[in-house]
């Protein structure tokens, strides 16, 4: 009878047993597959392939932070923006269109005047209102033909870019003796040797505003004591035998020599070279030369404030770029993508209290014309000027903002920033600007932002190299998306930035 009676919960006990063991080996076996996809996803080649061209973007960031109570009515409309932003890649094709298109947008070009009509069209295209352009009249340096050969011991050529502004040489080039040097200190040291010379300022890349000063300076201070032509070491990282162009000042009362750009492959070859003893002959030729000033324009478009239209908030970047490469790095992409940005806020219906001006400047790279311009033509609204915000940095993976303006403002927007936490674009910096929104910033003292991004920047700035390709779909509309939401809280918050 007892047999009879255990039997079906033997039989029970059998079956629960069972199901036990499968249950174990299936998440045994899961837990393997798991480890073993993530050990497989983790490697950098894999990693590269999820970011590439991948919309929307993986959900890696994850971060979030808290967010001030008066922050929480723009959480909705953040949101959004990034959505719309990173839904697709309708920013990068648009910075591939006009680099594919146009090229080289240097001041004074055919490709510049193009792109400005271009521009103005799918402005209004997109719907943004008040599509205008605003004349500047800019400097027309044209680069014309230039090489770079060592004449003696053996004749080889070398890799050149004529520096922005600098004259020509003779039809016949410049010719004569190498003297390297690596800092002005010894530039005055050697003066006693620099006359007739090619100088070379050999002065390895450290940080832009450090090195920079010996393109911009350097040919005025060689030709102050004599020399013929002046040389310096690319201004940029050591990369593929790449030299950067870039523009240089000529000191007013001083002699003028042609100026150019040489690689650092071939600088550090040069001082090999001296370093053994050899004597370098070199010959410098340049076609360079100034044509009258050419009419150009500052690119505008709006979305007009529905409360109080008067006070603007203005974005942007500069249209122009070196003849170069096609400039969509420096600075097609920061046009681009303030422009996007624009264009979403005017897609989702999300009209700001104050004016939302997209402004992009012409004749930044050579003359900055297009910022003194605008500084000019706006003067008396400048006091209106809520904030604003210039993107010349590169469109790689943005991680927040320069900020310069009151500690009352930082905090503002260090709130706003909050929003942007998903993105990781959330770190305030200690100074934001640029070269086309100071003038407007210092005569009325406006807050001032840049975006900021980590990214290889200098290592193809001003060269042949600043093509899209550089530029991954997904970090142009991160940034699009970081600007945008900055933009319209700025724009809309109840309280003016102060």
């Amino acid at each position: 009878m007892f047999v009879r009676r255990s039997a079906p919960l033997l039989v029970l006990v059998v079956l629960l047993l069972t199901a036990l063991v499968f249950c174990l080996k299936a998440e045994a076996t899961s837990g393997a597959s798991a480890a073993a996809s993530a050990r497989a996803s983790s490697g950098p080649v894999a990693s590269a392939l999820r970011r590439k061209h991948q919309f929307p973007p993986p959900a890696a960031d994850t971060r979030q932070k808290a967010t001030p109570e008066w922050i929480a009515p723009y959480r909705e409309a953040a949101a959004r923006l990034i959505g719309e932003a990173l839904a697709n890649d309708a920013a990068w094709q648009r910075l591939a269109y006009l680099g594919d298109t146009f090229g080289s947008r240097l001041s004074g070009s055919p490709n510049l005047a193009a792109a400005i009509t271009w521009a103005l069209d799918e402005m209004a295209r997109d719907g943004l209102e008040n599509v205008h352009a605003e004349p500047v009249q800019v400097p027309h340096w044209v680069r014309g033909r230039e090489s770079l050969e060592i004449v003696g011991p053996i004749p080889q050529p070398l890799v050149v870019l004529g520096l922005g502004n600098s004259i020509g040489t003779p039809p016949g080039g410049v010719e004569a003796d190498l003297l390297v040097v690596h800092s002005f200190e010894e530039l005055e040291m050697s003066r006693d040797r620099v006359k007739g010379r090619i100088v070379l300022f050999n002065v390895p890349f450290t940080t832009y505003g450090e090195t920079v000063r010996y393109r911009t300076n350097g040919p005025s201070r060689a030709a102050a004591l004599g020399a013929v032509a002046t040389l310096v070491r690319a201004v940029g990282p050591a990369a593929l035998r790449l030299p950067h162009t870039g523009t240089l000042v000529y000191t007013d009362g001083q002699p003028q020599v042609p100026a150019a750009a040489l690689s650092a492959e071939d600088a550090a070859r040069l001082q090999r070279m001296v370093d053994r003893g050899t004597k370098v002959r070199l010959r410098l030729t340049m076609e360079a030369r100034f044509l009258p000033d050419a009419d150009s324009a500052n690119v505008v478009g709006e979305i007009r404030g529905r409360e109080r239209p008067e006070e603007v908030v203005v974005i942007g970047g500069h249209f122009d770029s070196w003849d170069v490469g096609t400039g969509s790095t420096d600075d097609g992409g920061g046009c681009v993508a303030t422009w996007e940005a624009l264009r979403l806020i005017k897609k989702l219906n999300l009209r700001p209290r104050r004016t939302v001006r997209l402004v992009l400047w012409t004749n930044e790279e050579n003359g900055g014309r297009g910022g003194l311009a605008y500084r000019d033509q706006h003067e008396s609204e400048l006091a209106s000027h809520v904030m604003m915000l210039e993107s010349d940095g590169g469109v790689f993976r943005p991680r927040g903002f320069g900020f310069s303006g009151s500690e009352s403002a930082r905090a503002r927007v260090r709130d706003i920033a909050t929003l942007l936490s998903s993105l990781d674009a959330d770190w305030i910096g200690p100074s934001g600007g640029g070269a086309d929104i100071g003038p407007s910033v210092q005569q009325a003292n406006i807050p001032a932002m840049a975006l900021d991004v980590e990214g290889e920047y200098f290592l193809i700035h001003h060269t042949p190299a600043d093509t899209v390709d550089k530029i991954d779909p997904q970090d142009i509309a991160r940034s699009t998306a970081a600007i945008a939401v900055m933009t319209y809280v700025i724009a809309d918050m109840p309280e003016r930035l102060r």
